[in-house]
């Protein structure tokens, strides 16, 4: 039988699994990332268990991926960053996903409780 704490980090790492496989693909330029943060901020926090979820999605990499002639590009793991919080029967999981070498690194920061 599992424990609470790796229940809690279970549904932390569903949660990652939502925000990245739900939403990378949506169309999204300067003026539609504010919108989408809250969004999947949101549509996180709705989840059982999510007490808390940061995304940011960053300007300077946005800017490299826009396509000049289209005037926006795909949302994708490396153009952001989250952070998200779970609680279980008085285990709280923090986790973040930021880039690291390139590549979009999910990992659980601390699990108290």
């Amino acid at each position: 039988m599992p424990t609470d704490s790796e229940i809690a980090c279970f549904e932390a790492g569903i949660k990652f699994g939502t925000l990245y496989h739900q939403f990378t693909g949506t169309p999204v330029d300067h003026e539609s990332a504010p919108g989408l943060e809250r969004a999947m901020e949101e549509a996180i926090e709705n989840q059982p268990h999510c007490t808390e979820a940061s995304i940011t999605v960053h300007d300077d990499r946005l800017d490299d991926a826009i396509d000049p002639e289209i005037g926006y590009t795909e949302l994708q793991g490396p153009l952001m960053d989250a952070e998200i919080t779970v609680e279980y029967e008085g285990v709280t999981v923090r986790t973040k996903m930021e880039l690291e070498d390139g590549y979009p690194r999910m990992r659980v920061r601390n699990v108290e409780g």
